[in-house]
């Protein structure tokens, strides 16, 4: 069982900057997962994939309303993957969650998250104009 700690999440105003944190209580390659990324969930939406990065790799997969302004990255000694958040907009107030994953041709137009293992408990992003 992985475990998966966020942190980061919290209130903004238009057009402002959070930094998502999340740390996994091992090192998912070591499971057989060679991905972690993040999703998010608003009210009354089905959750979605945002951002997803190959584990200890750099081959990474955006959702294509938030590639320009969202960027997943890693620190592999501490098992932390981050996602850093520019321009906030309404529409991206959600719950955000970490996930420990199968992903495929990541860094490609055929990008996928596929198989989700572990999710983590969530963090809680509100943009208010």
């Amino acid at each position: 069982q992985i475990q998966l700690a966020e942190s980061g999440g919290g209130s903004v105003q238009v057009g402002g900057s959070l930094t998502l944190s999340c740390t996994a209580s091992e090192y998912a390659a070591g499971r057989g997962y060679n991905c972690m990324g993040w999703f998010r969930q608003a009210p009354g939406n089905e959750r979605e994939g945002v951002a997803a990065i190959y584990t200890g790799g750099k081959s990474t997969f955006y959702r294509d309303s938030v590639k320009d302004r969202l960027t997943i990255s890693q620190d592999v000694p501490k098992n932390t993957i981050y996602l850093q958040m520019n321009n906030l907009q309404p529409e991206d107030t959600a719950m955000y969650t970490c996930a420990v994953a199968q992903c495929h041709a990541l860094g490609t137009p055929q990008a996928a998250i596929r198989e989700v293992r572990y999710w983590g408990q969530g963090t809680q992003v509100t943009v208010s104009s």
